[in-house]
C-alpha cells in the first residue's frame, strides 16, 4: 500500500514522501487504518518494522483534523521505556509537526526537572517521555491529562521489565477521559505481566501481529563463534571488525568496564576506525552527546552495554557484535535488530564461551529457527560447548534368583511394634545362665540330714 493511499492530512503525506518513504510497511498498513477510526490498537512486530510512524501518523492527523477535547491538557502522550528511545521518538514527532503549529515536549529522567515543568505549563500538544518522570510530574501537578485524547505505549513489554508498572497504572488512572484512544506496541504478546494489565489499558482493541519476534530476520545474517576466554574474544573481535564490510558497528558487552576497555583496545588495534564507549552510568548529557555523534557518523564503532539495545533507529549500522551473549533471549533479538533496518542488509556476530553457554541454550530454545556456534577458521577455539549430563536411571534393588528367572521375589515382612497398645515387647524366650554344680561336701551333708 502506498503512502498516498492513506486518508490522512495531505501535508503529512508530502512530509513523509520528502523523507523517501513511498510504501507502507506491513505493520503500518494494518495499524494506521483502524487507528484513524479511533479504535484502540495492540500491535506486535519485529524491530525495524516502522512502528514509530505507525502511531505518529494517526496521532498528528487527529490533531490537525479534530477539535481538542480539552483547551489546556495535552492531546497526545507517548511513553517509551528508555531516554534514548524517547528522544528518538520525540525527534520524529517534532519533524512531523514542523510548520503545523503543534508544540511538542520531551520529558525524561536525567534532564532538568524545573525546565520540564515550565515546558509542561505551556500546554504542549504532544508529550513524549519515560513513565517514571511523567508520573513524577503528574503527582506534582505540573500538568494534567484528564482531557488526554491519545495514550501511546512504545515497547510496553520493556517498560514492565524495567519496573514501570506502578507508573503506568498511575498514568492510566489520570488519563480518564471516556473518549481516550490507546495504542500499545510491544515486541511480543507473550509477556505475562503485560497480559495482566491489557484489560485495564485498552477497550476492545484491534490486535495486529506481524511476524514473530523470535522468527528469523531475513535481512540479518547471523554467525556465532566458539570462544575460549576474554583474550580469545578480543582477538575474534578485532578480526571481525577488521575484515567485515560495514559502515558503522555496535559491540555489546555484559559489563561497563569491558565497554571502556574494548573501546580503548579497538582504538589502538584499528587506527583506521574510531571507537567510543557508552555506559548506563554516564551522565545524561554525556550519553546524549555520544549517541548524537554516533547517529551523525562522527565515529565508527560504539561499544556499549544493553543501554543501546532497543528502539534506536540507526540506518548506517551494518554490523552488530555480541561480545557477551545477553542473559535474556529477547535482548538478543533487540540487539541484532539495530542493523538490517528499513530493508537494509546487516550482519550479526556473536561469541559463545563457557560463561555464555547457558544464555545460548536459552536463546536456542526461544528462537523459532536453528542457530549453532562454529569454530572460527583462523582463530579456532578449544571450547566446543557443554554437553548435557545424561540422566541416570535409579538403580533397582537387588532381585533374587527367582526374579532373574522370571519369578516373583518374596517380599520380606517386617514386624512393626505397636507402641500404642501397651503390649510388652519381651515375648521372645530367654536363655537363663545355668546354676553352678553343688560341691561333694554339700551332698554329704544332705545325706546326713535325711538320716
Amino acid at each position: 500500500m502506498l503512502i498516498t493511499d492513506l486518508p490522512v492530512h495531505h501535508t503529512l503525506v508530502s512530509r513523509v514522501e520528502d523523507k523517501g518513504f513511498t510504501e507502507l510497511t506491513e505493520v503500518q498498513e494494518k495499524t494506521i487504518l483502524p487507528a484513524l477510526l479511533g479504535k484502540d490498537i495492540i500491535a506486535s512486530s519485529k524491530t525495524g518494522s516502522g512502528k514509530t510512524l505507525a502511531f505518529l501518523l494517526p496521532a498528528v492527523h487527529r490533531l490537525l483534523t479534530q477539535k481538542a477535547l480539552s483547551k489546556q491538557d495535552p492531546r497526545v502522550l507517548i511513553l517509551a521505556p528508555t531516554r534514548e528511545l524517547a528522544k528518538q521518538v520525540f525527534g520524529e514527532a517534532k519533524w512531523l509537526c514542523q510548520k503545523k503549529s503543534l508544540a511538542t515536549a520531551l520529558v525524561v529522567g536525567g534532564d532538568n526537572y524545573n525546565d520540564q515543568a515550565k515546558a509542561l505549563r505551556r500546554n504542549p500538544h504532544i508529550i513524549v517521555g519515560t513513565p517514571g518522570r511523567i508520573a513524577d510530574h503528574l503527582e506534582d501537578k505540573s500538568f494534567f491529562i484528564n482531557g488526554l485524547e491519545m495514550l501511546i505505549f512504545d515497547e510496553a513489554d520493556r517498560m514492565l521489565d524495567l519496573g514501570f508498572a506502578q507508573a503506568i497504572t498511575l498514568i492510566n488512572r489520570k488519563a480518564d477521559h471516556r473518549k481516550r484512544q490507546t495504542m500499545l506496541f510491544s515486541a511480543t504478546m507473550d509477556h505475562v505481566e503485560l497480559n495482566h494489565v491489557l484489560d485495564t489499558l485498552l477497550k476492545a482493541p484491534v490486535r495486529v501481529a506481524v511476524g514473530s519476534a523470535t522468527a528469523e530476520h531475513t535481512d540479518i545474517s547471523q554467525t556465532l563463534y566458539f570462544a575460549d576466554h576474554p583474550e580469545h574474544k578480543d582477538a575474534l573481535l578485532v578480526n571481525q571488525l577488521a575484515s567485515l564490510d560495514y559502515n558503522q558497528a555496535i559491540v555489546f558487552t555484559a559489563t561497563r568496564d569491558d565497554a571502556e576497555r574494548l573501546a580503548a583496545m579497538l582504538t589502538s588495534e584499528l587506527p583506521t576506525r574510531s571507537s567510543r564507549p557508552l555506559r548506563g552510568d554516564y551522565a545524561q548529557s554525556k550519553r546524549s552527546l555520544t549517541m548524537n555523534d554516533f547517529a551523525r557518523g562522527q565515529f565508527d564503532i560504539l561499544v556499549t552495554t544493553d543501554v543501546a539495545s532497543r528502539g534506536l533507529d540507526l540506518s548506517k549500522v551494518g554490523l552488530v557484535v555480541n561480545y557477551d551473549m545477553p542473559k535474556h533471549p529477547e535482548e538478543y533479538v533487540h540487539r541484532i535488530g539495530r542493523t538490517g533496518r528499513a530493508g537494509n542488509q546487516g550482519a550479526a556476530v556473536s561469541f559463545v564461551g563457557k560463561r555464555d553457554w547457558q544464555s545460548f541454550t536459552a536463546l536456542k530454545q526461544q528462537l523459532s529457527y536453528p542457530i549453532e556456534p562454529e569454530a572460527h577458521s583462523e582463530l579456532p577455539a578449544k571450547f566446543k560447548g557443554i554437553k548435557p549430563k545424561p540422566v541416570k536411571p535409579k538403580a533397582a534393588k537387588n532381585a533374587s534368583k527367582d526374579t532373574a528367572n522370571g519369578g516373583t521375589s518374596a517380599v520380606k515382612k517386617t514386624r512393626r511394634v505397636k507402641t500404642m497398645t501397651g503390649e510388652d515387647i519381651g515375648h521372645m524366650p530367654m536363655r537363663r545362665k545355668p546354676a553352678p554344680a553343688p560341691d561333694n561336701d554339700e551332698l554329704d551333708n544332705d545325706d546326713n540330714d535325711e538320716g
